[in-house]
């Protein structure tokens, strides 16, 4: 059995493997959607220029992928990808779990992130790990599932 993975901050040189880690991870959603998945249409030196994007690596190697936007109220999950390789190992959980600390760290009391309407399997993990539909967007023929979760952060009483 592969070690725990562990996590690091993505640098440029990292942009092929992260690619190729989403390709292997979202490939499978086309079939379901009927589509190409939103995050294999991104450019990803953009993506690594622009926003917090952090590795998983285990004893096989590249494992996962969490790209995240802070924003001003809130910390956006753009991407939880875990390799295909590494499904069912805990990586998607730990990916999640790092995403809430860099909420708190970075003051937001709230995470979000958005759920192809026919991704029911993604909405239900993210529904038992506490997020909630917030809105539900029908463009065209897609559904669009945005979901939030309310983070605990420690609040300093005032003096």
């Amino acid at each position: 059995m592969p070690e725990p993975a562990s996590l690091r901050r993505a640098v440029a040189a990292d942009r092929d493997a992260l690619v190729a880690l989403q390709m292997a991870a979202y490939e499978p959603n086309r079939a379901i959607i009927g589509g190409i998945p939103t995050p294999l249409t991104w450019d990803y030196d953009e993506v690594l220029a622009r926003h917090e994007v952090w590795l998983g690596e285990d004893g096989d190697g590249l494992c996962g992928a969490l790209i995240l936007e802070l924003r001003p109220d809130d910390l956006y999950i753009q991407s939880i990808a875990v390799a295909p390789h590494a499904k069912g190992r805990g990586v998607g959980n730990l990916l999640l779990a790092y995403a809430e600390s860099r909420a708190i760290a970075g003051g937001r009391d709230r995470l979000c992130l958005t759920v192809n309407g026919l991704m029911t399997f993604n909405m239900e993990w993210y529904v038992r790990k506490g997020f909630a539909i917030t809105t539900v967007e029908t463009i065209g023929t897609r559904r669009r599932i945005q979901m939030a979760k309310a983070l605990r952060i420690a609040r300093t009483p005032p003096d």
